[in-house]
């Protein structure tokens, strides 16, 4: 933990996460404009002395690295059509004592309208509340202050965290690349 937030002092940012901590949530984190958005929020969420798992794509899992991924939280994913991503998360999540998942609801770090609604579903299916977290580079903050709970009307839930994160248009890196 100090070692995180030492490293967050280096570089300048804050965190403002101040939602309790639970043993199984779904952390939605945006917006996803940079590869420096992993470093920040993994460092700010472990400077708290909290951990996370996150999804990556199974590519980065190789010798030498994938013993430094899973250590820090990460989920190696194949992009196969016939393994249903949701399903085993939501698995998982029941499988596990404790959980906490942080997400990119956008799914990309390039320009899309077009959010992924898996996270909704993984946390309604597993009866998780989602927390909301914001990588603020305007002011080099990261901030998770915010839960939702899903309901079963998935395109309304989205829409509902599509409003509370249109208040953060500027934050990314990149903020032409963050769309509602």
């Amino acid at each position: 933990m100090e070692f995180w937030k030492c490293f967050m002092n280096i570089i300048g940012w804050t965190s403002e996460i101040t939602v309790p901590y639970r043993e199984k949530a779904v952390i939605c984190v945006a917006p996803h404009t940079s590869n420096w958005d992993f470093i920040i929020g993994l460092a700010a969420y472990r400077s708290t002395g909290r951990k996370a798992n996150f999804l990556m794509k199974d590519f980065w899992f190789f010798f030498p690295l994938k013993f430094l991924l899973s250590s820090l939280g990460g989920i190696p994913v194949k992009r196969e059509k016939s393994q249903s991503l949701t399903q085993t998360l939501t698995e998982d999540f029941r499988k596990k004592e404790r959980l906490n998942l942080a997400v990119t609801p956008e799914g990309t770090r390039k320009a899309t309208s077009e959010w992924k609604t898996g996270f909704l579903r993984i946390a309604l299916n597993a009866g998780v509340p989602i927390q909301l977290g914001i990588i603020d580079y305007s002011s080099k903050k990261v901030i998770i202050k915010d839960e939702y709970i899903p309901g079963p009307d998935i395109s309304y839930d989205l829409k509902e965290i599509k409003k509370y994160y249109s208040h953060y248009k500027k934050a990314g890196k990149y903020p032409e690349k963050f769309i509602i």
